[in-house]
C-alpha cells in the first residue's frame, strides 16, 4: 500500500499558475445575447422610443446603458460596479456589439431618465415583441395572439440606508421599494412596470399600469384576460377592465360577508377542482358594491386534515379557515377543516366545467410569481444599488430587459418546448449558455471563439439565431 501511494505521488505534478491570459473570457455565452440584441436591433428600437437623454448626441446612449445593464445582469452582475468587472474582461468585450460603459458613466446617464424616457422603454419593448412574433412559427404566433393573459403583481425589494430616495417602510417593517410589474404570461415578458415606494398601495396606480400594458400589446390580439391577487381587490380596476373589454379574475379579501356567502353554498353545488386533490369549486352569491353587474364570485375550498393545521397563529393557511371550524379543530372536535379562497371574475362560469376551468386558469397566476422571482434572483431586481430613484428605476428596467432577452432568446431558438412552458430560468440559462468559458482568437482577420470540448448549447443557439431573417 505504501509503495502504491509513493507511485501515485511520483506521478502527481504540482500545478503552477501562469500569467493571466487576456484571450480567455468566463462569459462566452454573451456572444448569443449580443447576437440577439443585434438581430432585433434592440438598441436602435429603444433609442427611437426613449429619445435622447443627453444634451449632446454622442457617446453612450440611454438604450446602450439599458442593454449593458441587461447583459451584465444576465452574466451574474448584481451591483453597478459589476459593469466595471464586465468591462475589464477584454476578451468578453470583443463579443459585444457595443463597449460596456463604466459604472459611473452608466449611473450618470441613468440619472437623466425622466418619466417620458421610462415610458419609451415600454413602447420599445412593444416593438420588440412584435418583431419576435413576426419570426416565430405560424402556429405559435396564432396561439400567442388568440388569447393574451396579463399577470399583474408587486414584489417588495428591501434596501438599506436612509439616503435611498423614494423608499419607505412596508407592512413588514422593512425599508423597501415595491416593483409593480405587468407580464405577458404566455410570452414571459414584461410589458409595463412601476417602481413604487414600500408603503404605496398598488391599487392606487394599477389602473394606469393596466392601460399602459394594454397599449403595449401587438395588433391582432384576440381575447385579453387579466389576473391579479387580493392585493388589487378594488372596484376601479374591475370597472376599467369592463370599459376596455377585458376579462378579469381578481382575488377577493376574506371578510364576514364572504364567509356567510360561502357557508350558504349547498353541498351539491360543489364541483371537483382540476388537478387539485381534495379541492372543490362553486359559485356564491356575492358582488361588492360598485363592481360590474356581470361579476360573479368563485369559491375554492380544499379539505385540510386537522394534523396539517399549524399551531402557529401567524400561519398563512389558518387565515383561509373559518374561525368556527378552526376553533373546533383546535379543540379536537373535527378531523378535518376547509380552507377557502375567493375569486371575482366576469368570465363565463355557466357550467361546472367552466367554473372548474376558470379556477384552474386563475391558479396559474403563480406564473408571475415565477417571473418576478426570475427577475429578482436570476437578474438583479433584488438589489437596487443607488440612492437615486431614477437610477434604481433604470436598474429595474435593466433586469426586466434581461428577463425579456431570456424569453425572446428561447422563443426564437426553440430551446424551450415551443409553447411557453419548459422555459429555462435566467440562473439555468447562465449556467448552461452564458457562463461558459471561451478563448477569443484572431485568425485571418476574423474573431474566432473557441469553447471547451463537448456539446455546447451556445453552438446551437448561435446557429439558430444566425439562420433567422433580419428584423425591421
Amino acid at each position: 500500500m505504501n509503495r502504491l501511494r509513493a507511485r501515485v505521488r511520483a506521478h502527481h505534478r504540482r500545478v503552477a499558475l501562469g500569467a493571466p491570459d487576456p484571450s480567455l473570457t468566463p462569459n462566452a455565452g454573451l456572444a448569443a445575447i449580443s447576437e440577439l440584441i443585434d438581430h432585433l436591433d434592440m438598441t436602435g428600437v429603444l433609442d427611437a422610443a426613449i429619445g435622447s437623454v443627453k444634451q449632446r448626441d454622442r457617446g453612450t446612449t440611454g438604450a446602450e446603458v439599458l442593454a449593458s445593464l441587461a447583459s451584465c445582469q444576465l452574466a451574474g452582475g448584481d451591483h453597478l460596479v459589476s459593469l466595471d468587472r464586465l468591462r475589464a474582461d477584454a476578451a468578453g468585450q470583443e463579443l459585444l456589439r457595443a463597449p460596456t460603459p463604466a459604472s459611473t458613466t452608466a449611473a450618470g446617464i441613468a440619472r437623466r431618465f425622466t418619466p417620458p424616457h421610462l415610458a419609451g422603454i415600454e413602447t420599445g419593448i412593444a416593438t420588440l415583441n412584435q418583431r419576435v412574433l413576426d419570426q416565430v412559427g405560424q402556429v405559435r404566433r396564432t396561439s400567442l395572439l388568440r388569447e393574451v393573459t396579463l399577470d399583474i403583481d408587486a414584489t417588495d425589494v428591501e434596501v438599506y440606508g436612509r439616503a435611498k430616495q423614494g423608499c419607505a417602510f412596508n407592512y413588514q417593517g422593512q425599508r423597501a421599494y415595491r416593483a409593480d410589474i405587468a407580464f405577458w404570461a404566455e410570452l414571459g415578458v414584461p410589458v409595463a412596470a412601476d417602481l413604487l415606494s414600500g408603503n404605496d398601495d398598488p391599487r392606487a396606480s394599477v389602473v394606469v399600469l393596466l392601460r399602459r400594458a394594454l397599449a403595449c400589446l401587438p395588433e391582432g390580439v384576440g381575447t385579453v384576460r387579466v389576473r391579479m391577487d387580493a392585493g388589487y381587490f378594488a372596484g376601479q380596476i374591475a370597472r376599467e377592465c369592463l370599459f376596455r373589454g377585458v376579462r378579469f379574475a381578481i382575488g377577493a379579501t376574506r371578510n364576514p360577508v364572504l364567509w356567510r356567502a360561502a357557508a350558504a353554498i349547498p353541498e351539491h353545488a360543489w364541483a371537483p377542482a382540476i388537478g387539485m386533490e381534495h379541492g372543490e369549486v362553486a359559485v356564491c352569491d356575492y358582488v361588492p358594491d360598485w363592481w360590474p353587474a356581470d361579476t360573479v364570485c368563485l369559491v375554492r375550498r380544499v379539505r385540510i386534515p386537522v394534523e396539517a393545521v399549524s399551531a402557529d397563529p401567524r400561519a398563512r393557511r389558518r387565515r383561509t379557515i373559518p374561525k368556527g371550524q378552526l376553533a373546533l379543530a383546535l379543540q379536537g372536535k373535527l378531523d378535518h377543516v376547509y380552507g377557502y379562497s375567493f375569486i371575482l371574475t366576469n368570465m363565463d362560469v355557466t357550467s361546472e366545467e367552466k367554473i372548474a376551468w376558470v379556477e384552474w386558469w386563475y391558479r396559474h397566476r403563480t406564473d408571475i410569481e415565477a417571473l418576478n422571482r426570475d427577475a429578482k434572483h436570476g437578474a438583479a431586481v433584488r438589489h437596487l444599488p443607488s440612492g437615486d430613484l431614477a437610477v434604481n428605476t433604470v436598474w429595474m428596467w435593466g433586469a426586466l430587459l434581461a428577463a425579456a432577452l431570456s424569453a425572446w432568446l428561447q422563443e426564437l431558438t426553440g430551446i424551450d418546448r415551443g409553447n411557453g412552458r419548459g422555459r429555462r430560468t435566467i440562473a439555468r440559462l447562465r449556467r448552461e449558455l452564458i457562463g461558459v468559458p471561451g478563448r477569443v482568437v484572431h485568425h485571418a482577420r476574423n474573431v474566432e471563439l473557441r469553447l471547451p470540448p463537448g456539446p455546447q448549447l451556445l453552438t446551437i443557439v448561435l446557429a439558430r439565431l444566425r439562420a433567422l431573417p433580419r428584423s425591421g
